[in-house]
């Protein structure tokens, strides 16, 4: 599907209905454009049935919840809809986004209890997400910006305000011909890529950052019972960026990056090894069995 994403054909859901891809319109004065109150999912859909699915809706009505913005739909409902679009669009293999949203209403300020919440559920055929980076691993840049405190935002939130850094932070990324960006959390550990969590291999053990302030990815949980399934001892804690030097291989994993190796973080360098195209092969086994 090569047409840009507001001309193509097909159906979306929205409020409650299906309509038709190109009707899939909000007003100007929507509420979620200009304050960002908005949340979404972002999931796959393999051999007609979306990994994790039910726990991918919970996490979006919590997400509601946790911006005062509570969602009409029960999961239930949110389950419904998505699988509607994937039948209405004749796909078993695809990309699921659904979005909650303030709508426009009575209210056009910052306060927007007035407005109602909207949600609409897309999806569309998507492929590797870092392109051919499975074979020979992802090239990060290391963001200027940094993941704010619990304090300032809710960060275990999947909402829309949240990735404004990580637009710039993957721009600026691309344009040093990299793949994405890793960012430090705000009291200056390694803490995430702009849509991925990651991982790190030393002496046959797994370091990945403690996801306190920041999204703790469904893919990431994932990826964590693999490893201890296959007794691989995995450490979640702070990871000072100078420890980068001493890992031996990297990852990332989420909805869309699936499992990813990194070849490189800014200076430093790892080996796509074994251990990495293993947990890639047994995600993606456990996601299309």
């Amino acid at each position: 599907m090569a047409a840009t994403y507001d001309d193509r054909d097909g159906k979306i859901w929205m409020d409650g209905k299906l309509v038709d891809w190109r009707a899939a319109n909000v007003h100007i004065l929507t509420h979620g454009l200009h304050y960002a109150s908005s949340v979404f999912e972002g999931e796959r859909c393999y051999n007609g049935k979306i990994f994790e699915s039910v726990k991918h809706s919970a996490r979006l009505k919590n997400s509601g919840k946790l911006l005062d913005m509570e969602i009409p739909y029960s999961v239930e409902e949110i389950e419904k809809a998505k699988y509607d679009v994937l039948k209405a669009n004749g796909w078993d293999d695809a990309y699921v986004r659904v979005v909650a949203w303030r709508g426009a209403g009575e209210d056009m300020g910052v306060a927007s209890s007035r407005n109602p919440v909207r949600m609409a559920v897309a999806a569309w055929e998507w492929g590797a997400y870092y392109g051919d980076a499975k074979m020979k691993g992802a090239k990060l840049d290391i963001s200027k910006w940094k993941r704010p405190s619990p304090e300032t935002i809710p960060v275990h939130a999947k909402a829309a305000g949240l990735y404004m850094i990580c637009t710039m932070s993957k721009h600026a990324a691309e344009a040093k011909g990299c793949s994405d960006s890793l960012f430090m959390d705000y009291r200056g550990y390694v803490a995430e890529a702009t849509g991925a969590n990651i991982f790190f291999v030393k002496d046959g053990e797994v370091h990945t950052p403690d996801a306190d302030c920041f999204l703790n990815g469904i893919t990431r949980q994932t990826v964590i019972r693999l490893l201890k399934e296959r007794n691989v001892t995995v450490h979640e804690r702070r990871i000072a960026p100078e420890e980068l030097e001493g890992f031996e291989q990297c990852w990332l994993t989420g909805t869309a990056a699936e499992v990813t190796p990194v070849g490189q973080i800014g200076d430093y360098t790892f080996e796509v090894g074994q251990m990495a195209r293993d947990i890639s092969e047994s995600y993606e086994k456990l996601v299309r069995s």
